[in-house]
């Protein structure tokens, strides 16, 4: 399962924003990594600001380069605005969807929950984190002691974190709903997408 191992507090340092949660050394230090960051730096071109878009979108979800540009490829396919098309793939992925309901503390954790075979849809188990969901599809952890286990102790800790409005969560049962398909305003992206579709289409 390919994912990134690198070091997480100094990607978020250099985009300055939380991208895998809260760093006290984000706050601690307001500028890059590096023996230059406190230092002044050129000024960022147009494509060089695409680029920054793109890596925060792609770190943020957890994915690679070659999968990321495949939710593009997917998105200008789609009918409407390609930037918001591509929002709504990364949002509707089965490992981003177990996050936002809770079930796992980070997208990271959602994505192995899913991988070890923690999750089903439709009461059908699915190992593949980037499992695409639709409308009205349901989402239920595991029954067994070690899926529920893991779930209950992620949903208490994530009582801070609201569960968004096109998802419908039923703590008891451990199931999710997907509603309907999120909007652009419920998304709130860190990165703009609209830079994101500009570089890829150069």
């Amino acid at each position: 399962m390919a994912r990134y191992t690198g070091p997480r507090v100094r990607i978020s340092r250099r985009f300055g924003i939380p991208i895998f949660g809260a760093s006290k050394y984000l706050e601690r230090r307001a500028y890059p990594p590096g023996v230059h960051g406190p230092k002044s730096r050129r000024k960022t071109t147009e494509y060089g600001q695409g680029l920054i878009e793109k890596q925060k979108l792609k770190y943020y979800y957890g994915l690679l380069e070659r999968q990321f540009r495949g939710v593009y490829e997917k998105a200008i396919r789609r009918r409407g605005v390609t930037g918001e098309q591509m929002l709504q793939i990364l949002e509707t992925r089965l490992d981003n969807v177990v996050y936002q309901l809770g079930f796992a503390s980070t997208r990271a954790a959602a994505r192995q929950m899913v991988g070890h075979g923690h999750v089903h849809v439709n009461g059908s188990k699915v190992n593949i984190p980037s499992y695409a969901l639709r409308v009205n599809d349901v989402i239920t952890v595991k029954n067994t002691n070690v899926s529920r286990q893991m779930a209950t102790k992620n949903l208490e800790s994530s009582t801070s974190r609201a569960v968004p409005d096109w998802l419908a969560l039923s703590k008891d049962e451990f199931k999710g709903v997907v509603m309907r398909v999120p909007t652009r305003e419920e998304i709130q992206p860190i990165a703009n997408e609209q830079a994101v579709v500009e570089f890829y289409s150069r």
